[in-house]
């Protein structure tokens, strides 16, 4: 009990992530029908950028409170994160909005591909240790052990989703998302301004992939260039088997997910002594990205994005 438990605790951590990062997905392909490759690679920026910003005020000013400097690096990620979101959407996917849908995928992959690379010339290839600032003592729970920040990030996706829907569903941007999705040239007539609400969308999404970077940078305790590919493609796993276009859906996913995929690994290690485990555990979220395919592509929760006109 006390190991499921355990596994929990990790599932809803690693989940929380995930579904921050599938509704930039969702969102984006939401609106304009595109699955955004590059939205893992923006989850990199904003963990290399926090890390830069962080390891050079601690040597400047050693004395800052470790919250403080995590809120402020935070803050000034989520700002790149959107500026360079923004700056991707103008500059490669404007361009080919009416191209047929293989032209902005290809583009989305190598956008993906040069984010990479240059991340790898500024910050250099090599694994680096993201410093830990929150405490560091595990609290004892009912058998099982949770930290500060498997707290802060779940308390930060809480909030991060609850502003998300307030957004969404209660603000003017958000009924303008919802019309563009719905259809963008209907939208138009009526005032709403696609090219802005799908700029909007995109700095949405990288705030909150930011956002995830920066607790997944947290918890882990290391950034590198590379570090955003595995968890787009599982919190893209995660937008498809809540059921794209649907937010409601993301965050479906992605918890249930995480919850797979903890549980899974952890009962494989027990199981077979330690030899499987956390090495072996991508392969549940690409069985269920397979399952969900196979049985019901349009996932969990279906699709409530109509087609388009």
């Amino acid at each position: 009990m006390e190991i499921l438990l355990q596994q929990i605790i990790n599932g809803l951590v690693l989940g929380s992530m995930y579904a921050l990062v599938a509704l930039g997905y969702t969102m984006v392909y939401g609106i304009i029908n595109l699955i955004n490759f590059a939205h893992g690679e923006v989850l990199m920026v904003g963990a290399l950028t926090s890390w830069a910003i962080i390891t050079t005020a601690q040597a400047a000013m050693p004395g800052i409170p470790g919250w403080l400097l995590l809120l402020v690096a935070l803050v000034i990620s989520c700002v790149v994160a959107a500026a360079l979101n923004f700056t991707i959407e103008k500059v490669a996917y404007r361009p080919l909005r009416n191209s047929p849908k293989l032209a902005p995928l290809i583009t989305a992959i190598g956008m993906s591909i040069l984010l990479q690379t240059l991340a790898m010339i500024i910050f250099k290839p090599n694994y680096k240790p993201y410093p830990t600032l929150l405490p560091p003592v595990p609290i004892q729970f009912a058998g099982a052990v949770i930290t500060t920040t498997q707290i802060m990030i779940l308390g930060m996706t809480a909030i991060s989703l609850a502003v998300l829907m307030y957004l969404v569903n209660y603000t003017r941007l958000g009924r303008a998302m919802r019309a563009t999705a719905e259809n963008p040239r209907v939208a138009a007539l009526m005032g709403v301004k696609p090219d802005m609400v799908i700029s909007a969308t995109f700095i949405i999404g990288a705030v909150l992939a930011t956002i995830a970077g920066v607790m997944y940078a947290s918890n882990y305790g290391t950034v590198q260039h590379t570090m955003g590919f595995l968890p787009g493609l599982k919190a893209f796993t995660a937008a498809v088997f809540g059921g794209i276009g649907n937010l409601a859906g993301a965050v479906v996913g992605g918890i249930l997910l995480g919850l797979i995929e903890s549980i899974g690994s952890g009962y494989l290690g027990v199981l077979t002594g330690g030899v499987l485990g956390s090495h072996y555990s991508d392969i549940f979220a690409f069985i269920v990205l397979i399952v969900v395919l196979t049985l019901r592509p349009s996932g969990l929760l279906g699709e409530r994005v109509a087609d388009r006109a």
